[in-house]
């Protein structure tokens, strides 16, 4: 499956994210990355995520989509980030 991961944490936990979601998903921009992931991976990334945040301050929304065949991405401005891994 492919996932969007967008979060918005304290900066206590914000390095915690970023490294833990880097593990499994590619860095595009602050705060959000995408990649494909399989389901075992996915729980995994879950899992550690809920141990790192505050769900009484923190969020993190992840999309999924079973396929990015009808997807398409476009870039304003300058590209951060990794390689543009979505079509």
């Amino acid at each position: 499956m492919f996932v969007i991961a967008v979060y918005d944490v304290g900066q206590k936990r914000v390095g915690k994210v970023l490294k833990t979601c880097r593990k499994y998903l590619y860095w595009v921009q602050n705060s959000v990355l995408e990649g494909d992931i399989n389901e075992s991976s996915f729980k995994r990334l879950k899992l550690e995520l809920n141990d790192i945040i505050d769900k009484e301050y923190d969020s993190v929304i992840f999309y999924t989509f079973r396929t990015t065949k009808y997807s398409e991405r476009e870039t304003m401005g300058i590209k951060k980030g990794g390689d543009d891994n979505f079509l």
